[in-house]
């Protein structure tokens, strides 16, 4: 059956719509608490502008971390740029948010992966370090084992 509806394609947009509004509360409020973000992304991605030394360290994917010594972040609808330091040498970044392939903060054990199109494009809910209570399986889970539909009720605390 072919689907003319890509759900996967729009649970993703979604999710990443998740890292755009927590990027713009940080930017407008700072950092709460002990929340930190540790993001990473493609550095092929051909709007990924990062210096050179930096992506011959890092040819496909780096990650950041956003917590205590960060400035300059400012968000628009298309991505982010922050300004970090490495080795005492403070540079600008700019992220896409398309090239972001994980998110998380693990001082609330929260997490995202997305999958970029050169493979299925999908979304994962995944807290860290926590695994899913499982439930007893009822007749009814059995008759409906075969479905894609999954309960985010699993992943709430």
């Amino acid at each position: 059956m072919k689907s003319f509806i890509a759900y996967d394609t729009l649970v993703e947009e979604a999710l990443r719509g998740v890292v755009e509004t927590v990027l713009r509360q940080i930017a407008r409020e700072g950092i709460l608490g002990d929340h930190h973000f540790y993001i990473t992304f493609r550095t092929t991605d051909p709007h990924v502008v990062i210096p050179d030394y930096l992506r011959e360290k890092y040819p496909t994917d780096m990650t950041i971390v956003l917590q205590y010594q960060y400035t300059d972040l400012v968000v628009t609808d298309m991505g982010f740029s922050v300004c970090l330091s490495f080795n005492n040498i403070p540079e600008t970044l700019q992220i896409p948010f398309k090239a972001i392939t994980g998110f998380a903060d693990p001082y609330v054990k929260f997490g995202l992966q997305f999958h970029h199109a050169a493979e299925p494009i999908t979304a994962i809910i995944e807290p860290l370090d926590t695994p899913p209570p499982s439930s007893p399986k009822t007749k009814d889970d059995k008759k409906n084992s075969n479905s894609n539909v999954i309960s985010l009720d699993t992943f709430r605390k």
